[in-house]
């Protein structure tokens, strides 16, 4: 015990050097800017637990898009489908970013698929042309097909295989982390509105707000009980992002004076949001949650953008609210590319903004492993171990929660 009590206090000795600017650690959040094709874009729809996993698309210059997967340490790569492909997105990825979900176009017509790092990348069957959605365990994937009219829902897993829901459950855009619940559409007398299904209840139908038309869902909560979506109102063409809830159901989450919103993740508690909020012509990526509304986060984050970037869409959040990922602008390149931004301070492991015994704590009982849990985030450089350099941080940056 003595020994460990020494070794501490050297920690504590060696971090007051580093304060005297050995070492400079920022206590900033961050973003980075995925790569883009010369002459196209880039765009992510899905993020891994720890942030360390982004997946989405590239598009070239001919309009050509392949699907993604990128990490710190290889950058943004090419799922590898099948030779024939001419065309794929990824949609979907697991929590620990081992597995992805999407379609590609062989030529004749659109298939989904599944990629795992274990096994590659394998065909769900004729009747999945799309998926959308996969569990936090890589198990479930949905999605839907057309292979008939109308569009139907379809939920895979490895036991089962693909699975037709046949109870008017049209499209199929996401999943909740426990692959129980699904989200998208339903047909309604006015086109089609956002619905959820489980195999407990069935299909249930989310409605529309006073004077809607047409409502979508795209993601759930971890347990199903949050769904977001937008909703079109009669009469005017705007488009309006919403979060539902058992308790309240559907509300509006973006001003009045937004003509077009669309709220496309939610964080596994279901209470903060994510997606694109506009104003005529300037769109911009938004953060909801119930104490701050909705936040442009091109002005809560604006000291991470230089050359006039602009964060313009947020596709998906993390499960614990850390990461996002999305579209927007970027500045240097003066491309559309991908973006992963990190919303904590560095050398915060639980997510409260602070930065004091509980974070030093952790780390410590974390010492010498990769972090726990699918987030690792005693590991707070990403380097793979939890270590001295990680231990430093949090004691470079320690405010004790003032």
């Amino acid at each position: 015990m003595r020994t460990e009590a020494r070794q501490l206090f050297s920690y504590w000795l060696v971090a007051l050097y580093l304060v005297c600017g050995v070492l400079a650690c920022a206590t900033a959040q961050s973003l980075v800017w995925l790569d883009a094709p010369e002459g196209g874009r880039s765009e992510a729809y899905g993020v891994s637990a720890d942030g360390s996993v982004v997946i989405g698309i590239t598009r070239d210059a001919q309009g050509r898009t392949r699907a993604f997967r990128w990490t710190r340490a290889t950058g943004v790569q090419p799922v590898e489908t099948f030779p024939d492909t001419t065309h794929s997105e990824a949609r979907g990825v697991s929590a620990d970013g081992r597995v992805v979900v999407g379609w590609v176009n062989r030529g004749q017509g659109e298939y989904a698929f599944r990629w795992s790092i274990d096994s590659g990348c394998e065909l769900l069957g004729e009747l999945a042309r799309r998926a959308y959605g996969v569990s936090a365990d890589g198990r479930v994937v949905v999605g839907w097909t057309q292979t008939g009219a109308p569009a139907r829902t379809f939920r895979w897993t490895p036991e089962t295989g693909v699975q037709l829901i046949r109870d008017g459950f049209i499209e199929a855009w996401g999943v909740s982390a426990d692959g129980r619940t699904i989200v998208g559409r339903m047909p309604d007398v006015f086109g089609a509105q956002a619905c959820r299904w489980n195999e407990q209840y069935g299909l249930q139908p989310l409605g529309v707000p006073a004077n809607g038309l047409q409502s979508y869902a795209y993601a759930a909560s971890a347990d199903g009980r949050v769904v977001v979506g937008a909703w079109m109102p009669r009469g005017v063409m705007r488009v309006r992002a919403f979060r539902w809830s058992e308790a309240r159901g559907m509300h509006l989450i973006t001003p009045d004076d937004e003509w077009l919103s669309d709220a496309r993740g939610v964080s596994a508690d279901g209470t903060l949001v994510v997606g694109i909020a506009a104003y005529y012509a300037h769109g911009r990526a938004f953060r909801w949650s119930p104490e701050t509304g909705a936040e442009n986060l091109n002005e809560v984050f604006g000291s991470l953008l230089t050359d006039s970037s602009h964060l313009a869409n947020a596709f998906a959040i993390s499960p614990d609210g850390r990461y996002i990922v999305g579209v927007g602008h970027n500045g240097t390149t003066m491309r559309h590319e991908a973006f992963l931004l990190d919303t904590w301070r560095r050398g915060d492991t639980n997510g409260d903004y602070r930065i004091d015994d509980a974070d030093l704590l952790a780390v410590l009982l974390a010492f010498g492993t990769g972090g726990s849990g699918t987030t690792r985030h005693e590991d707070i450089n990403n380097d793979g171990l939890v270590d001295d350099t990680d231990l430093l941080t949090v004691l470079f940056e320690y405010d004790g929660g003032d």
